[in-house]
């Protein structure tokens, strides 16, 4: 997705809408937002001019003498559009083909998909001619997302609110996802392990999870069915996944076995603990008590485990490393049984824990490596995915 339209229409939930322009523009989308008479009495063109680095429209025809027809020019390698919120008015417009400002005519002349947010007093919402309008549009192949339930700007409680801006981001996300996943069981591990000392002291590792999450995030987009198992993070867990949270790489262990069999693909991100300690305490270790002196035991090795009986199902690993990078991932893809393993250089700025992007090498069953350029880890993770895909095929 390269290009979204925003058309913010008069509703008090308008105030939100900047934030999800925001979101676009940090996904690296280029954002052209359309703005109603009525929106532009709620919130300012200059607002999103200055978040999105576009010129803000909302009068129908242009001021420059010779501009092409704007509707037309706007629609341009658009790759959706989203209108939000979107009051009864707009909608109803929508649902019978009125185009009297520049957002309805716009939507009469997108070939994009089109997600359609409500936001609305409960009762009009509730209102039989809203509830027909609504239902032509999605008859017509908009994508309407069911406005949440709470307190709404009229003070009665009730639904028609206006959902999170970053709900909306990925309801419309999901709208332009190929769905090449589509129903594909698959497993994910995310984030570190914890494994306890004592109740207040543990061994761990700096991973956030990011990594593991946007891959997560980026199967639930193209249609398939994920398990995440994730250790501890403070990640918001994405639309349509199932979480099992875990702590120690024992937990960890039998999450992941208990959903082996049903999935169709592994792909084992979590930076999972090796060792643990050989004792762990009940009470806390004070200081002048403690030894200098730690003993070790080995965890299970989980990725080693599947690859003995993966059959016919497809195994991604991946690998941090601090030198000779490539060589090792080899022979963990070798030891392991996999059919894919990323790898990449925790010595190298901007990579591995804790930061946003990634730069890693692709190695696969062939021994072909696969460079990638630094890029963030969203997008690192579609193109892993558009790399497992097509193992599925083969």
């Amino acid at each position: 997705m390269k290009k979204v339209i925003i058309g913010v229409t008069g509703g008090i939930a308008a105030y939100k809408i900047p934030e999800l322009a925001r979101l676009f523009v940090r996904g690296g989308i280029d954002v052209q937002v359309v703005l109603t008479p009525a929106a532009a009495e709620f919130i300012t063109p200059l607002t999103f001019q200055t978040l999105t680095g576009n010129p803000v429209y909302v009068e129908m025809y242009g001021d420059r003498t010779g501009e092409r027809v704007r509707h037309v020019e706007l629609l341009e390698k658009a790759d959706l559009m989203v209108i939000a919120p979107a009051t009864a008015n707009t909608i109803g417009k929508m649902a019978l083909g009125l185009a009297d400002n520049l957002i309805s005519t716009l939507y009469l002349a997108a070939d994009c998909p089109v997600v359609v947010i409500p936001s609305m007093n409960v009762n009009m919402f509730r209102h039989p001619a809203v509830v027909a309008n609504i239902e032509m549009l999605r008859k017509r192949g908009c994508h309407v997302m069911d406005p949440d339930e709470g307190e709404l700007a009229c003070g009665v409680y009730g639904s028609g609110r206006m959902p999170e801006t970053y709900d909306i981001f990925n309801f419309a996300r999901r709208a332009v996802m190929t769905k090449d996943y589509q129903g594909i069981e698959v497993l994910v591990t995310a984030g570190p392990t914890r494994e306890p000392l004592d109740p207040v002291r543990y061994i761990s590792n700096p991973s956030t999870g990011l990594m593991g999450y946007s891959l997560a995030r980026a199967l639930s987009d193209r249609g398939a069915v994920v398990t995440l198992v994730s250790g501890p993070t403070h990640l918001r867990v994405p639309t349509g996944v199932k979480l099992v949270s875990v702590n120690t790489a024992a937990e960890m262990h039998e999450a992941v076995l208990s959903s082996f069999s049903r999935c169709r693909i592994v792909f084992k991100a979590a930076a999972v603990s090796d060792f643990r300690p050989a004792e762990n305490w009940d009470e806390k270790v004070k200081k002048e008590k403690a030894s200098m002196a730690l003993q070790l035991a080995s965890n299970p090795d989980i990725l080693l485990e599947l690859g003995k009986t993966k059959d016919d199902k497809i195994l991604v690993g991946f690998a941090a490393e601090t030198e000779n990078a490539v060589q090792n991932a080899q022979d963990k893809l070798s030891r392991k049984n996999l059919d894919l393993i990323v790898v990449n250089n925790l010595k190298e700025p901007g990579c591995g824990f804790a930061v946003s992007t990634n730069r890693v090498s692709l190695i696969g069953r062939d021994g072909e490596v696969e460079e990638i350029p630094m890029m963030e880890k969203e997008e690192l993770a579609h193109l892993i995915l558009d790399r497992t895909a097509v193992l599925i095929k083969n």
